[in-house]
């Protein structure tokens, strides 16, 4: 019991190109790191290798931190999960400031619960018959919410990143581009700066107005995940050529119009 107890504490998530999770593993000098729901550094996989990046300047004798859980849950959400699982109370300035608290609760208190409830019933599905359920259900919330729920809220936001992977696996392009496109600005907006998550999501918007021969809009925003994936993942990183390829596509596609 208290090897599985410090094993729960010190693993880390390991999460494939597109920062789903796929597995734990442990990584005994990266779990010397201490947490920051604001942090210096970042955590990149590349397959099983692990790699800690700083995402700004960091000074001489400054401690390098982590976020070992997601940011973006409000400030009381994120104090109970370190709580439960780390067994330490987090007083970092985000969470002294509970910024961008309003934001992320934002709307109609009963339609985001409802809208919560729906996300966190959702488990990843194994056929496209589970896919279409998940997103008659998602396009269902999004419509009755219409008004009453902003994108910024976490919750709804949560439902349109449903909505986009359902569309992408049933292949239904131009609908995952629509709820893409609108999560973009909550994005920028919880995930400021240098942030592995909106370049993947940048990355993934980009192919989809490339799909739909939007080049222009497709090159500004794969420009924009570029500008963040150095930083976040590095130059060497396959995301990092995968996007690099996309977007030569891209201008060579331009060229030709």
């Amino acid at each position: 019991f208290p090897l599985f107890l410090q094993v729960t504490c010190n693993c880390f998530t390991i999460s494939n190109g597109e920062m789903q999770d796929v597995g734990v593993g442990l990584y005994p000098s990266m779990s010397l790191l201490n947490h920051s729901c604001d942090p210096n550094c970042v955590i990149v996989f590349e397959g099983y290798q692990l790699s800690l990046r700083s995402v700004r300047e960091i000074q001489i004798g400054e401690e390098l931190t982590i976020s070992y859980i997601e940011s973006l849950m409000p400030t009381s959400e994120r104090q109970k999960q370190l709580l439960r699982q780390y067994c330490f109370e987090c007083d970092c300035l985000l969470c002294q400031d509970q910024e961008k608290d309003s934001e992320k609760l934002a709307g109609e208190e009963h339609a985001w619960k409802e809208v919560k409830d729906a996300v966190n019933e959702v488990r990843y599905p194994k056929s496209k018959e589970e896919w279409k359920r998940i997103l008659a259900r998602c396009q269902n919330l999004l419509s009755s919410n219409m008004g009453r729920l902003p994108d910024t809220n976490i919750y709804q936001l949560k439902m349109l990143d449903c909505a986009m992977d359902a569309c992408i696996n049933l292949e239904s392009w131009e609908e995952a581009l629509y709820y893409g496109s609108r999560t973009l600005e909550p994005y920028r907006l919880y995930y400021p700066g240098f942030h592995p998550l909106r370049a993947v999501q940048l990355l993934r918007v980009g192919k989809l107005q490339y799909s739909q021969d939007m080049f222009p809009q497709a090159l500004e925003t794969l420009k924009e995940a570029y500008n963040i994936m150095k930083v976040t993942h590095g130059t060497d990183h396959s995301l990092m050529k995968a996007l690099m390829e996309i977007k030569e596509e891209c201008e060579a596609m331009m060229r030709i119009q």
